[in-house]
């Protein structure tokens, strides 16, 4: 049991030994702070070699027994600079006093400069540096102004000297955050003489221009009121112009209001026969659908009717003839089948026909009655004359027939002589 808590306390004092060791080994840079690592070589980038490296902020490893760690601050230094009876320009001596707050500068290449110059010094040391090199540039920016100017913009003043201290603090590795003038005097009563001869000018100038004042005053308010009194009377010219314009205004509106009442007329005339117009347009739309409807439509349905029906005459009228000619061919088959007999035939049928068509031409003449008067004698030759006439009458009317067809009915009906046109008897005579 003893040797077990033996081997336990060795354990954690050889624990403890090796995280004191990596501690000591391990370098942390706080913010505020600078690690300088010093002890071994390393190459530099404008060329050549340096015997440390810098740690700002972060943490690294050291080698033991090779590499040792300083520290520098990057905290701000707050100076007071002053300089006692020192020369402006045109020799006037004058104490300046200021405030200043300056810092190791952490930018790559001042810190390098800051390192070489301050590694292993305190503060003060930098304090004083700084603060002497800050006096010897304020005297020399005094010697380019005048105490008026030093004492009058005090702001242009301090930007001067932060431009001339730059280079200086730049080569000390230090960098000047703010720099403030406070205060400026003189022992010769110089800055308390240019006071009283400002203050005496500007006394001056007040009363004058208090006098000045005075008489733009007056002047002011004479010239108002000439203004005012010119006003009034343009004001009236204007009230008179505007009064003048109104009525003439009031006119040429009540000249435009009757040319719009005109117009407006004109137009309604204008729409009232547009209107009118349309209104006939529709009447005789309406009437022309009114003739549609009651002419041209039965008109046509007329026309198409008797299109329909001169069609259906027409077909009546063809089949008609188809039949006739159908009745003549079958005729024409008959009388060629009845041979000698059919000339005979054709006139027999055709006397009635014939004797009508002689009969028609008397037509119209209506006998009511018939007279025989004797011219003297025995009154029996009155009627033997009447009956007398009937052969030459009948005579008569075979010749009509024969002139009209050229068939000789008499011959045509004897018995033993066929019937031939009289054409053809001319002919072999």
């Amino acid at each position: 049991m003893g040797v077990v808590v033996v081997v336990a306390v060795l354990l954690v004092a050889v624990i403890a030994t090796v995280l004191i060791a990596v501690k000591s080994l391990i370098v942390i840079c706080p913010p505020n702070r600078v690690a300088v690592i010093s002890g071994r070589q390393r190459p530099v980038s404008g060329g050549g070699q340096v015997g440390y490296r810098v740690l700002r902020g972060g943490r690294t490893l050291r080698i033991p027994l090779i590499e040792k760690v300083d520290w520098m601050e990057l905290n701000t230094i707050t100076i007071d600079v002053g300089v006692g009876q020192a020369y402006s320009k045109g020799a006037i001596p004058l104490d300046v006093e200021g405030v200043a707050n300056v810092k190791v500068s952490s930018q790559p290449g001042l810190l390098e400069n800051s390192v070489e110059r301050f590694l292993g010094r305190d503060t003060e040391f930098i304090h004083d540096i700084a603060k002497e090199t800050l006096e010897a540039n304020l005297r020399g920016v005094l010697a380019t102004l005048t105490p008026e100017e030093v004492n009058e913009d005090r702001l242009k003043f301090a930007q001067t000297l932060i431009e001339e201290a730059d280079d200086d603090m730049k080569t000390l590795g230090l960098s000047l955050d703010v720099l403030k003038i406070q205060n400026v005097t003189d022992q010769v009563g110089y800055l308390e003489a240019v006071g009283r001869r400002k203050t005496a000018q500007v006394l001056k100038e007040a009363r004058v221009a208090e006098a000045l004042r005075t008489t733009e005053a007056e002047e002011e308010e004479a010239d108002a009121r000439r203004r005012a009194e010119t006003a009034r009377v343009e004001a009236d010219l204007v009230i008179v112009e505007k009064e003048n314009g109104l009525r003439v205004r009031n006119a040429e509106l009540e000249k435009i209001a009757i040319e719009k009442e005109r117009e407006a007329a004109v137009a309604g005339d204008r729409a009232q026969a547009i209107a009118e117009q349309s209104l006939e347009d529709e009447r005789i739309k309406l009437q022309q659908r009114r003739l549609e409807a009651d002419v041209i439509t039965p008109a046509r349905a007329k026309k198409e009717a008797m299109e329909l029906e001169a069609k259906g005459a027409a077909a009546r009228i063809i089949e008609d003839g188809n039949a006739q000619v159908h009745v003549l061919q079958r005729l024409t088959d008959q009388y060629q089948a009845a041979g000698t007999d059919a000339q005979n035939i054709f006139v027999l049928n055709m006397l009635p026909e014939l004797v009508g068509e002689i009969v028609s031409t008397v037509k119209g003449v209506s006998i009511d009655k018939v007279s025989v008067i004797d011219s003297g004698g025995n009154g029996s030759q009155g009627v033997s004359n009447v009956v007398g006439q009937l052969p030459a009458a009948v005579i008569t009317i075979t010749e009509q027939i024969e002139n009209a067809t050229g068939v000789n009915i008499l011959k045509a009906l004897q018995k033993d002589e066929p019937v031939r046109v009289a054409a053809e008897d001319t002919a072999t005579e």
